[in-house]
């Protein structure tokens, strides 16, 4: 392995780490649940939380780096089990640089009723161009989850899926972007979830949801 290579690989997993702290700050997990991992540039290598370590214990030299297929390449412990899931994305997704994975309340209460969230917001018009779909159900262990993630996002504007009777993944340009939209994921979440309680929702027509979506992804922010 190159000097350059380790050293992007350095970065990630020094990004990664601390980014697991967002995890906690916008209480999207709990105890060891959730991950957030990094495609490495020019590199079928990823940088991706261990399996049952907590939180407070995450460092950069703990995050360990894997092949798409799961094999361990740098670090002493054992990958996420999500690890299998991750790594199909990268392989199938080429365009994704990092993935998210939580259980947090909301969004996770969804996907147990098997529901997509509906487009009922100008924010979610904005960030998921769209309703958040629900993937298959998928068990743990191979890459059938990574399938329905891959299956679902392929041809839908939205970061996030809520993978049925499971949890949230999420995808971005980079680890950053994909648990911004784990964070905005859970909230428009919550929102619509209250709004639910008050009366009915109504979908916003889907021309304005094209424009917001337009406006946001090519003027908003610096």
């Amino acid at each position: 392995m190159d000097a350059e290579l380790l050293t992007r690989i350095e970065a990630l997993r020094k990004e990664v780490a601390a980014l697991h702290n967002e995890l906690i700050r916008w209480e999207l997990v709990v105890w060891t649940a959730g991950n957030i991992s990094a495609r490495v540039p020019d590199a079928d290598l990823m940088v991706i939380k261990p399996s049952g370590v907590a939180y407070d214990a995450l460092t950069p030299e703990s995050m360990v780096v894997t092949d798409f297929d799961g094999n361990l390449v740098m670090g002493d412990l054992s990958p996420s089990s999500d690890t299998f899931a991750h790594g199909y994305v990268y392989r199938h997704m080429p365009e994704v640089g990092g993935v998210v994975h939580t259980h947090s309340t909301y969004a996770t209460a969804w996907a147990a009723r098997r529901e997509p969230i509906p487009c009922v917001l100008t924010m979610m018009g904005d960030a998921f161009g769209g309703d958040i779909p629900v993937g298959p159900f998928a068990l743990i262990g191979d890459d059938s989850i990574g399938r329905g993630i891959v299956e679902t996002l392929r041809d839908s504007r939205s970061p996030a899926v809520l993978m049925a009777a499971h949890g949230v993944f999420t995808i971005g340009k980079d680890a950053r972007d994909a648990v911004r939209a784990a964070a905005m994921c859970e909230e428009v979440a919550k929102t619509v979830h209250v709004a639910r309680q008050l009366g009915e929702v109504t979908r916003i027509d889907q021309s304005d949801i094209d424009r917001l979506y337009e406006r946001y992804t090519t003027k908003y922010g610096q």
